[in-house]
């Protein structure tokens, strides 16, 4: 049976076993949206702007490891997904962007709605593709969640000329592809892996670094089993948060420009570093000349390039970190040298013995007597009252900061923030498409009064859908990363960093049809999140008016070393 470009799109999503389709509709994608209209499997969920739809499809795959898919419009439609795409490019996100066209007799004539979505977004993408032919489009869809979600995942864009969607041909969807350039290496090299094992059984001061990439090739388990056997301590970055639990002693929280103490000093003295699924970004290394000057380093990950891309390593190893690190597992088992399986941090007393007088500064430490809210006790709250248990979406700045160092995340995929891009507006439709995946989770929102209303209107989609997100507004009333860094660094000429002229959110999510709350004090706080949480079926808009001059703590400015952390005036050491 022959069936139109528009069926056999939507046909091959169903095949990929795709649940929502996020998007917006526009001229050239209206074949597909009357194929997906004549049937019931796959859902589209409607948003207010595609920026919308790619942060909802993003917030979906970081909260179940499966691939988001966006439907967009040529011309606006495709480049207001840019932001998006890009969000999910930077830190790795399974995604296929199917993006409309002009016909294809048109392309490259300045038609009307005509962008080059290839060439736009080909430096923020793993890949993209323009099918110019009806029987060409199974095999590139396959090949788009094939590319997206296989070696280091990223966002796929298939761009699909309008005259495409209608022509006619048999429908035959493929079980399987195979790229002849693409070919991701999965096992690491036997005797990398060998030697470096060999470095960590003979480390006196050991330190393992953990990123996101932990989290996308399913290896919490592994890590977790191998870092309990040698009784190392841990450090995971922003993305790599919950893929060790927060609350082991072995965890020395997050690390990098906001790291904890315990955390940036034990990278900066360690002799032995293994780096696993993670890229040594600015945020972490610091000053490159400062970083590790004692150690020796093992970096683990799935993608060549990122090996000694930013930081020289001394022992690379190509792999899926999964399989990598169920092969060290199997090898320490195996060596003669492994730790005592009963109390393995004992060989290390003396570090831990050092990195507990570190933990003993209190580096979180704030004013909990204030007549102001402390947003630290907001998040602290959260965290008391859902039992660690919530899936915590965060827009970009302190309040981010504040969510990673205060929400201690047990589990992967329950923080899902941009990391590498900084997105402000992520928040919201972030947590829409996670409540989708989702539906009798509790779904939180922090965000803050700048980030919040950038991609604000999609308060209607959550509306239209019924999606009950608690948005945590840490109402500072100003862009207050921005803020900080002025005070810090420009002698706090605070440059159109205030945000004057703000909205009554309570009255505007009422507006929506949503609750609205406003908390201006600190005993008010617990009872408003309590209401909150207990209203089950309801988005609840919490708006927590904040101490204006709080700020993140610890820090490290540009241009110094993990050792060289400024801590909160009151714990600044000697």
């Amino acid at each position: 049976m022959e069936l139109t470009g528009a069926e056999i799109l939507v046909r091959c999503l169903k095949d990929e076993g795709v649940e929502y389709v996020f998007g917006y509709p526009g001229g050239a994608v209206l074949h597909i949206y009357d194929a997906l209209y004549r049937q019931e499997e796959v859902k589209h969920i409607l948003v207010r702007h595609e920026q919308g739809a790619t942060h909802a499809a993003d917030g979906y795959a970081r909260s179940t490891g499966r691939p988001g898919v966006v439907l967009v419009t040529s011309g606006p439609g495709a480049t207001n997904a840019i932001t998006g795409i890009a969000t999910a490019h930077m830190d790795s996100i399974p995604m296929v962007v199917i993006t409309g066209q002009v016909k294809t007799t048109a392309i490259g004539s300045d038609a009307f709605q005509e962008v080059d979505s290839v060439g736009i977004t080909r430096p923020c993408v793993k890949h993209n593709f323009l099918v110019k032919d009806v029987k060409d489009l199974a095999t590139t869809i396959k090949k788009a969640f094939y590319l997206a979600t296989t070696g280091r995942p990223g966002p796929v864009v298939v761009d699909v000329p309008k005259d495409v969607t209608a022509q006619r041909t048999e429908y035959s969807y493929p079980q399987e592809v195979s790229i002849r350039s693409y070919n991701p290496v999965l096992k690491g090299h036997p005797g990398q892996i060998r030697k470096a094992v060999d470095l960590m059984l003979t480390a006196k001061k050991p330190m393992l670094y953990t990123g996101g990439g932990v989290i996308l090739s399913g290896a919490q388990d592994a890590l977790t089993e191998m870092t309990r056997m040698l009784g190392f301590p841990i450090t995971q970055t922003l993305m790599g948060l919950g893929a060790y639990p927060a609350t082991d002693p072995q965890s020395l929280g997050m690390l990098g420009m906001h790291g904890t103490y315990e955390a940036n000093m034990a990278m900066h003295h360690c002799d032995v570093l293994v780096a696993i699924g993670a890229r040594f970004d600015d945020r972490v290394v610091g000053e490159v000349k400062y970083f590790c000057p004692e150690a020796q380093i093992i970096h683990i990950d799935i993608d060549p390039s990122s090996i000694s891309k930013s930081v020289k390593v001394h022992v690379p190893i190509v792999g899926d970190v999964n399989h990598v690190v169920k092969d060290m597992i199997r090898l320490i088992k195996e060596d003669k040298r492994r730790p005592d399986p009963v109390a393995p941090m004992q060989r290390l007393t003396q570090w831990w013995d050092q990195i507990n007088a570190w933990r003993s500064v209190n580096c979180l430490k704030y004013d909990r007597n204030s007549a102001l809210i402390k947003p630290q006790y907001v998040l602290e709250t959260l965290y008391r009252l859902t039992e660690g248990e919530a899936y915590v979406t965060s827009d970009v700045g302190q309040h981010q900061m504040w969510a990673a160092q205060f929400y201690k995340f047990d589990k992967p995929l329950r923080w899902i923030n941009s990391g590498g891009l900084g997105t402000m507006g992520f928040g919201l439709p972030a947590a829409m498409g996670v409540q989708l995946a989702h539906p009798d989770a509790t779904v939180a929102c922090v965000t803050g009064e700048a980030s919040i209303q950038m991609c604000i209107q999609e308060l209607s989609t959550c509306r239209q859908y019924g999606l009950p997100i608690k948005v945590i507004n840490l109402n500072n009333r100003y862009m207050g990363m921005v803020r900080q860094w002025q005070e810090f660094f420009y002698e706090g000429r605070y440059a159109m960093s205030y945000m004057d002229a703000l909205p009554d959110f309570v009255k505007l999510a009422e507006s929506y049809g949503h609750v609205g709350m406003c908390i201006e004090k600190p005993a008010d706080v617990e009872p408003a999140l309590r209401e909150a949480l207990k209203l089950k079926d309801r988005l609840v808009f919490m708006d927590f008016i904040t101490d204006q001059t709080e700020n993140v703590y610890p820090m490290i400015a540009q241009g110094k070393g993990h050792h060289e952390m400024h801590l909160s005036p009151d714990r600044e050491l000697a």
